[in-house]
């Protein structure tokens, strides 16, 4: 096993009214198991009014996992969920064949906001089946060596996660250090490290925040150094079978499906359904092929 570990920038990208590293996807790393986009969010200063502020959009093909470091998100979604996640909890929305939501300040938070949003493709067997919601308030916490872990997606250091998800994979949060901490793998699946706060060392390589670190495959176990104290987010997961094609808050297979998806928004169809919300629905922008492309 090479300690060779190849470290990728993110990408600025505004989502509602925040600027975001986007780790997930890169040109040169589409996926990281069924994990599909990663953006890291904040830290930014936010008032009761104004947050990160994502109007009423729509999603198929994927999960949706929203973490906080820090602040408080006041989820809605047309299936009528209506939550507030703080830190230490995990939102999970399935969307299936077709789900909408927005994001929106509390009207109770001021201060600071930081957190991941994550998506997952979702695999033939159901990424056509019935949109969800889940809200977990309570997720495992575990220590190894210097660093404190929260499990937010399947099993690592011997506790698993309660959120549900289609694909063997993993995600954790992880503050470490300063200090050494060896965390052991499954050969099975590929890993990323997104660095997002401090810098850590990671085999032959360091990553500082707005950097993601593969890892690869067939690895039994990764030794993290922190150079000082740092916050990692741990993806991994068996690699994904299935091509995707990803546009805007779709995935999917073709073109074609991108294409119906988009239609749907814009007619206003049963097939997103309506968000209760104070803010403006986000209309789909035109894709980037012509009109009955399949490619």
């Amino acid at each position: 096993m090479s300690d060779h570990v190849e470290v990728l920038d993110s990408h600025e990208a505004t989502v509602g009214q925040l600027t975001v590293r986007r780790a997930l996807p890169r040109r040169q790393l589409r996926t990281i198991g069924a994990w599909c986009f990663a953006d890291h969010m904040g830290p930014a200063e936010v008032t009761e009014t104004s947050g990160l502020d994502v109007g009423p959009h729509p999603h198929t093909g994927l999960q949706t996992v929203t973490w906080l470091v820090d602040g408080a998100v006041l989820h809605r979604d047309s299936l009528g969920s209506e939550q507030v996640i703080r830190p230490g909890q995990l939102n999970l929305m399935t969307a299936g064949h077709g789900v909408a939501h927005a994001e929106e300040a509390t009207d109770g938070y001021r201060g600071t906001l930081q957190g991941v949003q994550l998506w997952v493709a979702q695999p033939e067997a159901t990424r056509h089946g019935p949109a969800g919601f889940a809200h977990h308030a309570e997720l495992p916490r575990i220590e190894i060596g210097s660093a404190e872990l929260t499990v937010l997606a399947g099993t690592f250091g011997g506790v698993t996660s309660p959120a549900q998800f289609d694909t063997d994979l993993v995600g954790v949060d992880a503050v470490v250090g300063p200090g050494h901490a060896a965390w052991e793998l499954n050969p099975a699946f590929e890993y990323a490290v997104i660095a997002l706060e401090g810098q850590v060392r990671i085999g032959d390589a360091i990553a500082h925040p707005g950097q993601i670190a593969t890892l690869g495959t067939n690895r039994q176990e990764v030794d993290v150094e922190a150079l000082e104290t740092s916050r990692l987010l741990v993806l991994g997961g068996v690699p994904f079978p299935e091509t995707l094609v990803m546009w805007w808050n779709f995935v999917a297979r073709d073109r074609a499906e991108i294409s119906a998806a988009v239609a749907s928004w814009r007619d206003r169809g049963e097939r997103f359904g309506e968000v209760d919300s104070r803010l403006d629905r986000i209309p789909a922008p035109l894709p980037p092929w012509p009109s009955g492309s399949s490619a």
